[in-house]
């Protein structure tokens, strides 16, 4: 088990509060005992607490392509992704790491939002794009991954428990109880 929180602006001078966002990140880490990292970027954040499983050497996150411009935090497990690594390989994709966080951030890479119909697996993911400030976030179909959102006007938080979605709008949230009669 591990825990993710992402937040992003649709504002690239959007600035992050990057103690915020820490303490937020470290609100998970009975999910994510062995390591935590955060990213910032322009406009957005990642974090990650981890529970080391594959390749724990070289599975740190957040974790970005080769060019910089994809980063991902990845909560998760593909039942799937060593024939998703030879199928990316043989199409010319090179992999630093054995761990399934790469293929899924790889697979974005080459066949965007479309890749999610090749994952066989429970997972949460969040991928922050740096040029074109964008985040595209998914969870596994049944939803064995957690995977909690708040939109407000111009900031989306994502993370893997609410108590990181609510430190990070302050301490407010609302229920929508029309959504919920649904």
């Amino acid at each position: 088990m591990c825990g993710i929180v992402a937040l992003c602006s649709d504002d690239p001078n959007f600035v992050v509060d990057r103690r915020r966002f820490q303490v937020a990140t470290d609100l998970q880490t009975h999910r994510g005992p062995d390591e935590g990292a955060v990213t910032f970027y322009n406009g957005a954040a990642l974090g990650t607490r981890r529970l080391s499983i594959i390749d724990l050497d070289a599975g740190q996150q957040p974790m970005s392509d080769p060019a910089g411009r994809y980063h991902i935090t990845y909560n998760g497990e593909l039942y799937n992704f060593r024939e998703l690594r030879r199928s990316l390989e043989n199409r010319g994709v090179t992999f630093g790491t054995d761990c399934d966080t790469e293929v899924v951030l790889m697979a974005y890479v080459t066949d965007g939002p479309e890749c999610l119909t090749t994952f066989n697996g429970m997972f949460a993911f969040a991928i922050w794009d740096s040029v074109e400030h964008t985040m595209f976030a998914a969870r596994d179909r049944i939803g064995i991954k957690p995977l909690f959102y708040s939109f407000n006007e111009r900031l989306l938080i994502l993370a893997s428990e609410t108590p990181s979605v609510r430190f990070l709008r302050g301490g407010v949230c609302s229920v929508n109880t029309a959504a919920l009669h649904q």
